[in-house]
């Protein structure tokens, strides 16, 4: 058995920066065929110069037409799909519940557990034609624990989990495994707005609340996204084949998100 992913046709959502430019380039690297999207069309232009051969779309995930028009792109561009890594997700606000709007609430569930479900759908039809494959969803620590003043993020990646089971119950017997990944706070501008964000609403200094945020895993450290990137790699090859089902935590062991 081997984590060979070489010839494998992946797509990843919000593939051209953060955890899911790693992933791709980690996927690459490693001679598999890939097309990312994602709402930013600068970085999307960066990620193909950096990565030749790569396929790339502009899609926001939280709109079905903009889905189905990123699928069939990918259907023209790699001819099938065997990987669908459900990337895409946005922090959502810092705020108390009362004090969140509606808004905000129902962008956050539109990017983090609606996309998944839009991508999916157009996904499974391709997975079953190649005989079999993977999807991986993103989850967070949050999908585990719950997280204060984060209520929208933390629902939605609750919400994750849920969909994953629920796919692996009823794909597994068409040979398409479904897992998802739950990383602790992954270092990078993400998680540093976020640590702002919590450090405003609580008045005190950022760099305190980012050591608080360290602290809260064992190994009172950040997830780096080659983390997150090799375990998505070792999950959909031959090593992880009889992995389904599962939420696995990349996280150092987050002992609590009270900080």
């Amino acid at each position: 058995m081997n984590a060979s992913v070489e010839g494998k046709r992946v797509l990843i959502t919000a593939g051209a920066s953060g955890i899911g430019r790693v992933v791709a380039e980690t996927f690459a690297s490693n001679g598999a065929r890939v097309h990312v999207c994602d709402v930013a069309e600068e970085r999307l232009a960066e990620c193909r110069a950096a990565l030749p051969g790569i396929g790339a779309t502009l899609t926001d995930v939280a709109d079905p037409v903009q889905v189905d028009r990123l699928f069939d792109e990918v259907s023209a561009h790699l001819g099938g799909l065997d990987v669908l890594v459900n990337n895409a997700g946005i922090a959502g606000p810092t705020a108390p519940v009362e004090e969140v709007a509606p808004d905000d609430w129902d962008r956050t569930m539109a990017v983090n557990i609606n996309g998944q479900f839009y991508c999916a759908r157009r996904a499974v039809p391709l997975l079953r034609a190649a005989g079999g494959g993977s999807i991986v969803n993103l989850s967070s620590t949050a999908g585990r624990l719950g997280f204060p003043n984060r209520s929208p993020y933390a629902a939605s990646k609750w919400a994750v989990v849920g969909f994953t089971k629920s796919l692996a119950m009823e794909l597994g017997p068409d040979g398409i495994r479904v897992n998802a990944i739950c990383p602790g706070a992954v270092a990078g501008p993400r998680i540093e707005r976020v640590i702002a964000a919590d450090a405003q609403l609580r008045g005190l200094p950022v760099d305190e609340v980012r050591e608080a945020y360290q602290r809260q895993s064992s190994l009172h450290t950040f997830v780096e996204a080659a983390d997150v990137a090799a375990m998505i790699l070792f999950l959909v090859s031959e090593l992880g084949s009889k992995i389904n089902g599962q939420a696995l935590s990349v996280d150092g062991h987050t002992e609590t998100l009270r900080t």
